[in-house]
């Protein structure tokens, strides 16, 4: 979706603004950052040609998903070789480093690199039958066919996202020649078996997350982003620093949808953060507060970005179930961004958007249909119907209601534009995938998750505080620069097993725990891709963006460690009423925070106070009776001191 939402931020009248960053301004600090913004430029007709091609794709892996009754080992390699071609068609084996790159031009390494690789799957593909039954009697010619595969795989890997999560495979590949294992067994477990490269990661990318992708790029189409920033307007544009709500709430939706955090800061960010800077805010918070709005969409049932789909294979978990014990963690997350957004409003003493100039409601209620696929969407996975098939159905729905308006309905050019989009967008993930699974498959192979949890659990000496901080750590760490869904993966993979086999813990909320640290990689220095792309439109400070996106995304910093130590956030082991009452005073908990954090209640607030009311704020997310009890206190206290501070200082 990232082709579509340059195009519509090029659209936007920010350019005309010199306060305000230019789409090559961002198209330039996304290729130094982000390596899924360095493209190969095609004009013409060899970039019809692509674009043919790459709709082809997305159309065969719909066919294959639909009607295909293929072997999970056919149709996985089958899948990685067509990726694996076009990596090397599309993306360069250097960045670009501000040099323009020369157009309709592809080296011959490269053309070599695709053939083989990809060669190097279709031969899986084609003789699939009779290495099945060798076993790990494999031929010399196969053991080096393996080793090719994987190594051109890295290189695409490395392309498309990045060195870090090639380091962490590699790592692990030499720990299981330390382990004695030899390089057949090695390779054979790694790229002949669904226990490694085209394991239980890449299944799910070609059989859901693909087209959940391509849904997203159809539900692109209709306009309903544009839908869904008017509704935020209308609903909080006139409020006290109305736009930057509007960015909260807009990129909540938004971001859903998209899965991308970056993607959908420049998309929902071309909008909402001129507008903020208008209003008054400095760029570095405009920025940040599109950064980690958008960056949370991604943790916001029902759709929750791919890695949701994931989490429900790897948990074993309907999904319907994972959308539901996500709610309240994800109310709470984006209710402390928009608690801070407005005290930082009423301390600068901003206003909002003149109500004459906000959409009105009876415009908006005509357009309510763009919601029917998303709905559907819901029912029907809900309702028994495969995530596969839910999806394709969803999709179909998209183009009926692109219909109904002139300015987005489907016409051939668009739909051949959202397939593309959807098989580019797939790319990336892909890889990250099946580097992830070498590391799943060395973890099995091994038994090296035994020794990582015997590790932790004495380091920790059985304490879950200590284990969940390394772990987040690692996520964090391990999540810089690389899709959250390659993220999930290697912490699902790794450290989840360590809280829930080693310490004791429910499945769900391990994997939901390395689920929102890997989300949060996006907006943590120093690789903050998300707040980078927000600090290139509002033209602040990279580094001092990204330092106030994790500020505003303070959330899903010490949400995780609740639900993981109280379950009940989750709706584990819990009742109605109680989590309602868990529902109301982590509410109030993390007003209490964000009135720490911004240093302003109804006045501003002595440091001592800030301190203590913080400290009220923990007390109330974490579920339990004393403590809410003193919380609630605490924080009424401070509020009325602070009202009297405030009462005084207008008399005055």
């Amino acid at each position: 979706m990232k082709d579509n939402k340059e195009k519509d931020f090029q659209n936007t009248s920010s350019a005309e603004d010199p306060s305000v960053g230019t789409a090559s301004d961002v198209e330039e600090l996304m290729k130094k950052y982000d390596r899924e913004s360095n493209v190969r430029p095609w004009e013409g007709i060899p970039a019809i040609v692509i674009k043919v091609l790459l709709a082809a794709f997305s159309v065969f892996m719909i066919y294959m998903n639909l009607f295909a009754v293929w072997d999970e080992r056919i149709r996985r390699p089958l899948f990685l070789g067509v990726v694996v071609l076009f990596v090397f068609i599309l993306y360069p084996a250097q960045k670009s480093g501000g040099r323009p790159q020369k157009v309709n031009r592809i080296p011959f390494y490269d053309i070599i690199l695709a053939v083989v690789g990809s060669g190097c799957y279709f031969y899986f593909v084609a003789c699939s039958k009779t290495i099945i039954k060798r076993g790990i009697r494999i031929s010399d010619l196969e053991v080096w066919l393996g080793v090719i595969g994987i190594l051109i795989l890295a290189e695409c890997c490395r392309r498309v996202t990045g060195i870090p999560i090639i380091v962490v495979a590699g790592c692990f590949v030499l720990y299981a020649f330390a382990a004695g294992k030899s390089l057949k067994y090695i390779i054979y477990n790694l790229f002949y078996t669904t226990e490694g490269v085209i394991g239980t990661p890449i299944g799910v990318c070609s059989t859901y997350i693909v087209l959940f992708i391509i849904f997203g790029a159809f539900l692109e189409s209709t306009g309903i982003s544009d839908f869904f920033i008017a509704c935020a307007n209308s609903l909080a544009g006139f409020a006290s620093g109305g736009p930057a709500k509007v960015a909260v709430i807009s990129s909540a939706l938004c971001g859903m949808v998209s899965g991308s955090s970056v993607g959908n800061t420049v998309t929902t960010g071309s909008v909402t953060i001129p507008m903020m800077k208008k209003t008054g805010y400095p760029g570095e918070f405009a920025g940040a507060v599109e950064a980690a709005a958008s960056t949370g969409g991604q943790i916001m049932p029902p759709i929750m970005g791919a890695a949701a789909f994931l989490m429900a294979e790897m948990v074993g978990v309907p999904y319907s179930q994972i959308v539901i014990k996500a709610i309240l963690p994800a109310v709470l997350y984006f209710t402390g961004i928009f608690l801070m957004v407005h005290l930082r409003a009423k301390r600068l003493g901003l206003h909002g958007i003149p109500k004459e100039q906000l959409p009105k409601a009876k415009t908006l209620l005509p357009k309510i249909y763009l919601l029917i696929p998303l709905v559907a969407l819901v029912y029907l996975i809900t309702s028994g119907y495969t995530m596969s098939r839910a999806a394709i159905i969803a999709t179909l729905l998209c183009i009926v209601v692109s219909m109904f308006n002139k300015e987005h309905r489907m016409t051939p050019r668009k739909f051949l534009d959202a397939l593309e989009t959807g098989a580019k967008n797939t790319l990336g993930i892909a890889v990250a995938c099946g580097i992830a699974g070498i590391i799943a498959g060395v973890v099995t192979m091994t038994g090296l998750g035994q020794v990582f949890i015997d590790v932790i659990v004495s380091i920790s000496h059985g304490n879950m505080l200590i284990a969940l901080i390394f772990t987040m750590l690692c996520c964090i760490v391990l999540g810089m620069g690389v899709p959250t869904t390659a993220t999930y993966i290697i912490m699902a993979t790794t450290c989840a097993p360590i809280l829930t086999t080693g310490m004791g813990l429910n499945a769900i909320c391990a994997s939901m725990f390395v689920f929102y640290f890997g989300i949060v990689a996006d907006i943590t220095p120093p690789v903050a891709l998300a707040a980078y792309a927000g600090s290139a439109i509002a033209k602040s400070d990279p580094m001092r963006t990204a330092f106030n996106a994790s500020k505003l995304a303070i959330g899903a910093f010490l949400i995780p460690y609740i639900f993981c130590l109280n379950p009940a956030m989750l709706l584990i082991e819990t009742n109605v009423p109680e989590f309602i009452m868990i529902a109301i005073t982590s509410v109030i908990g993390m007003y209490a925070i964000s009135a720490a954090i911004e240093g302003y209640m109804t006045s501003v607030i002595h440091p001592v106070f800030r301190i203590i009311l913080a400290a009220a704020g923990l007390m109330l997310i974490y579920p339990g009776i004393v403590t809410d009890i003193a919380g609630i206190a605490i924080t009424a206290l401070i509020f009325v001191i602070q009202m009297g501070k405030r009462n005084r200082a207008v008399s005055a």
